[in-house]
């Protein structure tokens, strides 16, 4: 199975420099929990909600910062016709829920991890997924030294 075919095609992008209160209503009124950064049609960042509560919110940042400095950068991508276990083990080893898909340099789709588990049916991929990239994207909760 290709990301082609489990990929979503309506992706929210934004401007670098839009303000981050501009991004989190982007993402309440399309229901999203992330924003691509597009210039010229080419990915240079991605938002997600978690970026704008930990960086902005927590810090007391202002709201009319742009995005761009709240993003992560550079962006990890797929193409259309990558295989879903090649792109399952790109979001493992960069310790990733969401992948935005380029087709000649354009974003043309997004692929999360809960599009793969719903969209393959392969539960076992789906729960070594899960549990690979939240290992990965919190290491010290599951490496902590116990009984300290």
């Amino acid at each position: 199975m290709l990301i082609r075919d489990v990929m979503t095609e309506s992706v929210v992008s934004a401007h670098p420099g839009t303000a981050v209160r501009e991004v989190a209503e982007l993402m309440r009124e399309r229901n999203v929990g992330s924003v691509v950064l597009v210039r010229d049609g080419a990915p240079v960042g991605f938002v997600t909600d978690r970026d704008l509560v930990l960086s902005v919110l927590a810090d007391a940042r202002d709201a009319e910062e742009s995005a761009e400095h709240h993003a992560s950068a550079p962006v990890v991508t797929a193409e259309p016709g990558m295989g879903v276990e090649e792109a399952a083990e790109l979001m493992v080893r960069h310790g990733i829920r969401r992948l935005p898909v380029l087709d000649a340099g354009r974003v043309t789709g997004i692929v999360t991890l809960d599009d793969l588990a719903a969209r393959t049916g392969d539960l076992e991929l789906a729960h070594h997924m899960t549990s690979q990239v939240t290992r990965a994207a919190l290491p010290g909760f599951y490496f902590h030294q116990r009984g300290e």
